[in-house]
């Protein structure tokens, strides 16, 4: 009777003779020398990198040279802005914290490039033109958000067209073009009377904001700062606005709890409201840009609030 397969012997191993002695092989004990290159982009333009390393290892009896490819995807995310006033007191301010903080900076205004020189003002992409009339197919090309600065004073048309209209024609230009993100420097309304709001000044803003928050609801930003100080050029001169601002704002913010009683008072906020450095409401633009879950509208303590998240 045969043996039940499970108690078979199984065949003896084959002698060590059998084989060809093989010398020991030791492992490098450090690498000797490493080279990293970076491969194009894809062709669509996405942020993605092709990694290819090249590695030599050194031993006193070893040389093996490994070439492997490898893919690594990294969503790398680069904001553009488009600074609407670029060359303004706030539009500058603006830019300056753009570049400040590695983002690209193109700017549209009348006067086009600031006469003055300062060393951020070679980084910016300054473009000459006007609201009404821009192509803005090559204006928002790439752009991740447009800022704009537009306002000014005049007679009621005037002002109507300039904080009104012309923002309305800028906020639906970025939506046409799929810009994500559209942010908006409106103005506090000084706790005014209705009849005050109603001037062309105060109804431009508010027709500005009702269509950023419709076009944008999810990540449309309006400021509305006060008094916006710091120092402002203009043609070739220098206007030292912080010499009035700065302590005005130290002095209304420490009494500030004893003056809150009277903020309900009309028109109290032209005395009371704290003035606002350009350099906050820049970097509350600069939260803005990153941030998106910043949204909405926002009052003079939150852009303080916001732009102290980013300054450095």
């Amino acid at each position: 009777m045969s043996p039940s397969p499970l108690l078979a012997r199984p065949p003896a191993p084959a002698s060590p003779s059998t084989y060809p002695s093989l010398p020991p092989r030791r492992c490098a004990p450090a690498v000797a020398s490493a080279a990293l290159r970076v491969a194009p982009a894809t062709a669509c333009g996405a942020p993605f990198s092709r990694l290819v390393t090249k590695r030599n290892f050194a031993a006193s009896d070893i040389r093996e040279d490994y070439s492997t490819p490898i893919d690594v995807v990294a969503d790398v995310k680069t904001e553009k802005i488009v600074v609407l006033g670029g060359s303004g007191f706030v539009g500058s301010a603006i830019c300056k914290a753009a570049v400040s903080k590695g983002i690209e900076v193109v700017s549209l205004s009348r006067s086009g490039r600031p006469s003055y020189s300062d060393p951020w003002v070679d980084q910016v992409t300054w473009l000459a033109g006007d609201v009404f009339y821009a192509r803005w197919d090559e204006v928002l090309v790439g752009a991740t958000a447009v800022v704009s600065t537009l306002g000014g004073f005049g007679n009621e048309e005037q002002m109507k067209r300039i904080n009104g209209e012309a923002n309305v024609t800028a906020v639906d230009a970025a939506k046409e073009f799929g810009i994500p993100k559209f942010i908006l420097i409106s103005v506090h309304d000084y706790n005014l009377p209705s009849f005050l709001l109603n001037s062309g000044y105060f109804t431009g803003k508010r027709k500005a904001e009702s269509e950023v928050l419709s076009k944008y609801p999810t990540s449309g930003v309006v400021l509305r700062p006060g008094f916006i100080y710091g120092k402002r050029k203009v043609d070739g001169f220098e206007i030292p606005l912080d010499v009035v601002g700065q302590p005005l704002e130290k002095l209304l913010s420490s009494v500030e709890n004893f003056t809150k009683p009277l903020s309900s008072l009309p028109a109290s906020d032209l005395l009371l409201a704290p003035p606002v450095s350009v350099d906050d409401v820049a970097y509350a633009v600069i939260n803005g840009v990153v941030d998106d879950s910043f949204f909405g509208v926002f009052t003079i303590e939150q852009i303080k609030e916001a732009a102290a998240k980013v300054r450095v």
